[in-house]
């Protein structure tokens, strides 16, 4: 079993063999599969997506307002945007978990270089 120093060092290790992107489109995957799970399951898995997206969105806006950010800022006022659309989605009494599943499904894409 892993110590935490060894879990570290495996993923430095790893994450050396992968691009940025690849790494970001696998955190959009993961909780894409969170949310393809919670549709019509209990409310407490359903929560536990939401909050996990939540943060994830909440993530990228906050390093899209980041000055050092080297993006364009037309693309990054565009990601803002979609970031903005979906979290008022997840404020919504019955969130439509096929409507962020589609977004976070092109963003990992697009981070991922797939059409």
């Amino acid at each position: 079993m892993l110590n935490a120093s060894q879990a570290i060092q495996a993923y430095k290790t790893a994450s050396r063999y992968r691009s940025q992107r690849d790494q970001e489109a696998d955190v959009f995957n993961h909780v894409t599969a969170a949310l393809i799970g919670a549709k019509g399951a209990t409310p407490i898995r359903q929560i536990r997506a939401l909050a996990d997206n939540r943060r994830l969105w909440m993530t990228v806006s906050d390093l899209l307002r980041d000055p050092g950010n080297a993006l364009p800022d037309p693309l990054k006022a565009s990601i803002l945007s979609v970031g903005a659309t979906v979290q008022r989605e997840m404020d919504q009494d019955a969130p439509d978990f096929d409507f962020l599943i589609s977004i976070n499904e092109n963003i990992a894409a697009g981070l991922a270089g797939k059409p």
